[in-house]
């Protein structure tokens, strides 16, 4: 019996990151001489679509580049990695997303982000009728939440109609993390079968520990309670608490797994679409996700980092002797 491939859309952004090596950063009006510049295509959508691919997953990315050097780059490393890109659009008057990122002696960096094309994906474009087609046959619909809450908001309206599982990785920007109410977050995010916030930029949670878990825990249960079906809060080598209406699991992490570290969270949203696209169960999924991001670990930050299905699988069957 043949076995069946999944179906996975991936609605995001796409970058084209640049990237350069100095011994420290250049203060204001400062000229500091760098090395390895690295040039290369990116962003949560290029990532996540890639690891799902590389999962072997059927893969389709829906997301917008500029009619420029950098979209054409991006489009071709899609291609090289088996993703369909019939539904990315090109933007006439409008650049490519770009991140022009610095990383020094110690390995801290600052960036600069240029939104370009992200922005324009509009509505028109993720609710025609092919697209709805298209997400209607899916198995899953991963939505990276950097590209226009409108067009998040059509997605997940579109899934919902065709009962297609919704995966939405997005930033948690309320400060302080307890206070869920102060989100000001549309009510389509709420209608969602699976969660995955980004805490990283929220005030006193870079890196969660034993004393933040209860708090995240007690967000993530808050907003099971307002109607998404799960939420994942991810504590790196410490594991990731699964909440939904039967409580909080915590599901073990692997050592050298980071937070949000590179592409490693891109990592994880890839891998748990192709594992919810295969029918695995949650516990599975995450742990098979968790795996994903733990092997990017130490690696640098670009789609040639996200590690195949063989090497997920190998790194699971060693952590299970």
């Amino acid at each position: 019996m043949a076995v069946r491939i999944p179906k996975v859309v991936v609605v995001g952004s796409a970058y084209v990151d640049i990237a350069i090596k100095c011994d420290v950063f250049p203060g204001a009006g400062e000229t500091v001489g760098g090395s390895g510049l690295t040039c290369l295509p990116g962003g949560p959508g290029v990532n996540s679509s890639v690891q799902a691919a590389l999962c072997g997953c059927e893969t389709y990315f829906i997301g917008k580049v500029g009619d420029d050097l950098f979209g054409r780059m991006t489009l071709g490393a899609l291609d090289e990695k088996g993703v369909n890109t019939e539904y990315v659009y090109t933007a006439q008057a409008i650049s490519s997303g770009a991140v022009v990122t610095m990383v020094d002696s110690i390995g801290e960096n600052s960036s600069c982000l240029s939104e370009g094309a992200n922005r324009a994906l509009s509505v028109d474009e993720v609710g025609c009728a092919t697209v709805e087609q298209l997400i209607g046959s899916a198995d899953v619909c991963l939505i990276c939440g950097d590209v226009p809450v409108e067009s998040i908001c059509t997605i997940i309206k579109l899934a919902k109609v065709y009962n297609t599982k919704t995966i939405l990785q997005t930033k948690l920007n309320a400060r302080p993390v307890a206070e869920i109410g102060s989100l000001n977050w549309p009510g389509e995010f709420f209608f969602v079968d699976v969660l995955i916030p980004d805490f990283h930029d929220v005030a006193n949670i870079s890196e969660p520990g034993t004393g933040d878990s209860h708090k995240l825990k007690f967000v993530a249960s808050e907003m099971v309670a307002r109607g998404i079906g799960c939420v994942l809060v991810r504590m790196g080598s410490r594991g990731c608490f699964l909440v939904d209406r039967a409580g909080a699991t915590l599901v073990e992490g692997f050592e050298g797994e980071k937070f949000d570290q590179g592409v490693g969270g891109d990592a994880f949203a890839g891998a748990l679409a192709a594992a919810c696209g295969s029918g695995d169960e949650p516990k599975r999924a995450v742990r098979f996700a968790q795996a994903a991001d733990a092997l990017t670990a130490g690696k640098f930050g670009s789609i040639d980092a996200l590690p195949s299905k063989r090497e997920i699988i190998e790194l699971l069957q060693k952590s299970s002797d």
